[in-house]
């Protein structure tokens, strides 16, 4: 890749963009600019042979062909070496566009109008028309085009994969400004080599020359996942098969996403619109699929409220047999129900004559540890260990991405584990590979270097417990110290159940001079030697001295117990009490609760006696 030409067109874009500023805030320069540039690459791509495809059409046209059928023969005519049809049959190009001022809006509109089915259904979802008009209210739509005319993205002198890195560079940066929301579609790219790097390590197939394999994200968000997956890979095996699938509910990011297939001239019907767990309205666009590879940062704690009669019902009637088997997660975070739906579309392990699947999947803290014994969540976690499924949890350093500061763990999960690896997990603490950025965008402060991310990765290849590395413990003062960062389990060391051990509460009371000297301590018992008779002090000094004599017969009496030794039935101790206090004469006044709410805290030590000895 031309390094040099790569940031010249970089920072010319971004110029164009700064044309927007007025009608348009930088977070919103994305809604022109992607759809404008993924516009003009086709432009100059199809060009060239627009004749050919006009004549093509006009005499199809004549023909009485409808347009579904003319779509291979027009793609043909326009690129005769792209594997799926681009074409344009309106008589527009960006320099035709310009010839016309005045009508440019309706113009542009009859272009995107023009284009294949494909890339009309893209600009449909990016809502680009009405971009359009704002375009053409502000006085900025004709500037806006005559600037990108200028834009030479030939692919001659761009070819696919350099024209993906600068729209993949692009929709970071565009979302990077509005970061605000990009964490709801966009994760940090350093994650995603993190994951590419840790789930492609130990997958020798992967870089057999002409191997075919399947990458799936069920919730692709702009596609960052897929593209570097397929990066990883192509860079080491130039040769390799790749296929592309991804589901994706958000309009906008399902159009990035699918532009940028597009523009590599890759299948963009394998990314569904739609959701992925199934709202009722849309379901899983791969029903029934299996895939070697699978990458997914779902939503953190986000509520399936919506999907919930969906996947109920799916997890009644089909159990197993369905994606839900192993149980259902709290209603206030579905993550785990993502998961469940990757490993359904596992492909059998090899173990059973199959190919196995291995999956990477971003979390936060929530699955590792909700749920009680017997819950849906300790149930799915249950089912997923005791299948040997969970490989390894990579621990992330926190304010790593864009709408949250939390820790995020990286699972990996496969049911084709090497030899060395089954039976067992793997951990790392990988909290402190990071390192501070310059400048914050939003809740990211920290960042995964080149450097960590290899270190991380030889941590999760070299399998080794008690494994030690020197990191930074203070990011100011660089003070490093040295630390566990990989342990291996087996698996039933993180197995563990809940016993409920109940017996009958079995409390002594005794009437010892330390055990009456706890009257003092009872307000019930200290406001009998009181008085509420203020204004009459002869009154209240009588009020007093009886409180006070009454105190001292209550004493008394609870002293002629203490020959009783102790109790251990609480209604033996009651009877003695009321007969040994109506044979001094003392009457206990009902206002004080005695004997049961004073005497018997105070008789009592509050805990239960030991069971007695059985035999």
């Amino acid at each position: 890749m031309n390094s040099q030409l790569h940031d010249q067109l970089k920072s010319h874009i971004w110029e164009i963009a700064n044309r927007l500023r007025g009608p348009y805030r930088p977070p919103q320069y994305r809604l022109v600019m992607l759809p404008i540039l993924v516009l003009r690459r086709l432009d100059c791509a199809l060009e060239a042979t627009k004749d050919d495809v006009m004549e093509q059409y006009q005499k199809l046209s004549a023909q009485g062909m409808p347009e579904n059928a003319m779509e291979k023969l027009l793609g043909k005519a326009a690129d005769p070496e792209r594997t799926h049809p681009l074409y344009n049959t309106s008589p527009f190009t960006f320099r035709r566009l310009l010839g016309d001022a005045e009508n440019i809006a309706p113009n542009l509109v009859a272009y995107i109008n023009g284009f294949s089915p494909s890339a009309r259904s893209i600009f449909e979802r990016f809502k680009f028309t009405d971009q359009i008009e704002k375009l053409d209210a502000s006085n900025r739509l004709f500037t806006i085009v005559k600037e990108m005319a200028g834009v030479d993205l030939h692919p001659a002198r761009i070819d696919n994969l350099q024209m993906g890195y600068l729209f993949e560079h692009l929709v970071m940066r565009f979302n990077e400004q509005a970061n605000e929301e990009a964490g709801d579609h966009f994760t940090p790219r350093e994650v995603i080599r993190l994951m590419a790097n840790l789930i492609y390590t130990g997958e020798q197939d992967v870089y057999t020359p002409g191997i075919y394999r399947t990458i799936y994200d069920p919730a692709c968000g702009t596609g960052g996942m897929l593209s570097e997956s397929e990066k990883f890979i192509l860079a080491q095996n130039e040769s390799a098969n790749l296929a592309l699938f991804g589901q994706e509910y958000n309009d906008e990011s399902w159009a990035i996403c699918c532009s940028d297939m597009l523009i590599k001239d890759e299948e963009t019907s394998n990314i569904v619109l739609g959701d992925t767990l199934g709202d009722g309205k849309t379901r899983d666009g791969f029903e029934g699929e299996r895939f070697h590879y699978m990458l997914a940062n779902p939503p953190f704690g986000v509520e399936w409220k919506d999907q919930k009669s969906v996947v109920e019902k799916e997890h009644e009637l089909h159990g197993f047999s369905g994606r839900f088997g192993a149980g259902l997660p709290a209603i206030n975070d579905g993550s785990f129900l993502f998961l469940q739906h990757m490993l359904s579309k596992m492909h059998p392990a090899p173990q059973v004559g199959g190919e196995g699947s291995k999956i990477a999947i971003v979390f936060n803290g929530s699955p590792l540890f909700s749920g009680d014994a017997g819950s849906g969540p300790s149930n799915i976690r249950r089912w997923i260990i005791e299948n040997d499924f969970l490989d390894a949890i990579v621990a992330l350093p926190d304010q790593l991405f864009y709408n949250t500061g939390i820790f995020t763990y990286v699972w990996l999960v496969s049911n084709r584990k090497a030899p060395e690896r089954r039976g067992k997990v793997q951990l790392i603490d990988g909290t402190r590979f990071f390192e501070r950025m310059k400048k914050s965008l939003n809740n990211k402060r920290n960042e995964i270097n080149e450097d960590q991310i290899r270190h991380l990765t030889r941590l999760y290849g070299a399998f080794r417990d008690g494994e030690t590395a020197e990191v930074v413990i203070d990011q100011k003062t660089g003070e490093t110290e040295s630390r566990t960062v990989s342990r291996v389990f087996e698996n039933r060391e993180f197995g563990f159940l809940k016993v409920t051990v109940e017996r009958p509460l079995r409390m002594n009371f005794e009437a010892t001079p330390e055990r009456v000297e706890k009257l003092n301590d009872q307000t019930a018992f200290t406001n009998l030697a009181t008085s509420k008779k203020r204004k009459d002090e002869a009154a209240a000094a009588r009020e007093i001295a009886e409180g006070r004599k009454l105190q001292d017969l209550i004493r008394a009496v609870l002293a002629s117990l203490e020959e009783q030794g102790r109790y251990l039935d609480r209604t033996e101790l009651e009877a003695d009490l009321t007969a040994v206090a109506r044979l001094n004469g003392v009457k206990i006044p009902a206002p004080t609760g005695l004997p049961k709410s004073v005497i018997k805290p105070c008789l009592g030590p509050g805990c239960p006696l030991p069971a007695p000895a059985s035999g």
